[in-house]
């Protein structure tokens, strides 16, 4: 099958230029001045994208798909996360393998192929939540880099579950410096964040607001310190998640001034979004637990410092941490107490339509939203070239982009599997005209016309950015 798509704008990260993408079966075969098209021989499709933009797909490489959490299960799995994710112009997404307690990582890594096998309709990759790493299974790591999954998620918050100590996070940060991984990190000092949230309880503080009260700036910018210091001393590269304040941006950007090999991102709800969203609706301050996800949404202020980041490239990557449950049957487990609201919100479908509104905003490039929506991922996750970018021998994972095609980002209008929607009455202009994955089109107009369950499991090199 040869595909032609013609007179579209191609932007890159580095390039923005009037050309023809030319796609063999799944790869690009040729990016080329339409001056060369009778040169280039037949195709069996012609996509006009005049007026359009050809971009990369979107790499989301922070996704909790089927993810059981307080009790319950992430809304989406792999078959409706990713048809979502198609939608929004996203076609790989990077999730989340988790070791239980106990448990070993060969084992989690098992367990999430099985929940994702069979149902993935984009390609996917894993990175691995250790939360239990004795010497035993430090050894462990080098078989699940063996199977191409080459990053490990640390927590420094949740006691019990996922927190560990600094002596195991250094001691992990040490192996994977010996085995090319790279180590993620959330990073919030737990410990403390617990206290405060019992006595939150104590006086009677149930609301979902006071996730975000409990949850301070400080509790984040020194858990973001202490993971550079500790990659510092392993000397090895550390990729700090959901970044969401100024002061732990400030933390980042200090160690990259150091010329440490400090990486981070944000989310797009800590762009669009702030504190007050928790406070809920007049008469109904539970509707806040829709946007409890962790760390918390943050005052209104926070977003300029984080849009600065991401022009200056302080902050490199966007993703979504997309991780949602509906609000019947599952955040109202916690309607009488914000710690049990199940933390997470909806995403992976909105990402590239929101940051195009800093495009339009004029706050970030079209090559910077390629950058750190599809590129940076992609290299820093060792997914580049074959992701991330238009270029010949790339796998053919493009998306006609309308600048002018707008969008209600309602939950009638969306595919994400929850039941309400995180910027409900918000319009957008600029969203995905055609969608292909592999030369294959997923999605057109809106509508999904790809095939079912045809994503691939990616593995991935080791860490060389």
């Amino acid at each position: 099958m040869r595909t032609l798509i013609q007179n579209g704008t191609v932007v890159t990260a580095s390039d923005t230029q009037v050309a023809d993408v030319w796609i063999e079966g799944e790869t690009i075969c040729a990016v080329a001045s339409p001056a060369l098209r009778a040169q280039l021989g037949q195709t069996d499709r012609v996509i006009e994208a005049r007026g359009k933009y050809v971009i990369p797909g979107g790499i989301d490489a922070h996704t909790h798909l089927d993810m059981p959490f307080g009790g319950t299960v992430s809304a989406d799995d792999f078959d409706t996360g990713t048809v979502a994710a198609a939608h929004g112009g996203t076609t790989t997404v990077i999730d989340f393998a988790i070791q239980q307690k106990g448990g070993s990582l060969k084992q989690a890594l098992d367990a999430w192929h099985q929940r994702a096998e069979g149902k993935a309709s984009t390609d996917y990759a894993f990175h691995m939540i250790a939360t239990d790493l004795p010497p035993g299974q430090l050894s462990q790591m080098a078989d699940i880099v063996a199977e191409g999954v080459t990053s490990f998620k640390l927590f420094m918050a949740y006691p019990g579950v996922l927190l560990l100590d600094d002596q195991s996070i250094f001691r992990a940060m040490l192996r994977a410096g010996e085995l090319g991984a790279l180590i993620t990190m959330h990073a919030e000092t737990g410990l403390p964040i617990d206290v405060i949230v019992e006595r939150a309880l104590a006086e009677g503080k149930t609301a979902p607001i006071y996730h975000a009260l409990t949850r301070p700036e400080a509790a984040e910018a020194t858990g973001t310190e202490r993971a550079i210091a500790l990659a510092e001393m392993a000397q090895v590269p550390v990729y700090i998640v959901h970044l969401s304040a100024r002061r732990a941006l400030e933390r980042v950007m200090e160690a990259r001034d150091r010329g440490l090999p400090a990486y981070a991102e944000t989310c797009p709800q800590y762009l669009f979004l702030d504190e007050d969203a928790l406070r809920g609706k007049p008469g109904d301050e539970f509707d806040g637990a829709k946007y409890v996800c962790t760390p918390p949404l943050r005052p209104k202020h926070h977003h300029e410092h984080l849009w600065r980041g991401l022009r200056n490239h302080d902050l490199q990557v966007v993703a979504t941490d997309h991780c949602p449950f509906c609000m019947k049957g599952q955040k109202d487990l916690g309607r009488e107490s914000f710690a049990k609201v199940p933390n997470g919100m909806p995403g992976v479908e909105t990402r590239l339509h929101l940051l195009w509104e800093g495009v339009r905003e004029k706050r970030i490039s079209m090559n910077r939203f390629v950058e750190i929506t599809a590129t940076a991922p992609a290299k820093i996750f060792s997914l580049y070239p074959k992701k991330g970018t238009i270029a010949v021998g790339s796998d053919a994972d493009v998306v006609v982009w309308d600048p002018h095609r707008s969008l209600r980002l309602s939950a009638e209008n969306l595919h994400m599997r929850v039941d309400y929607a995180a910027y409900p009455d918000r319009t957008v202009v600029g969203a995905p005209e055609l969608v292909l994955s592999r030369g294959q089109v997923l999605v057109e107009d809106g509508k999904w016309v790809g095939k079912k369950a045809g994503g691939r499991f990616l593995r991935r090199g080791t860490f060389a950015l």
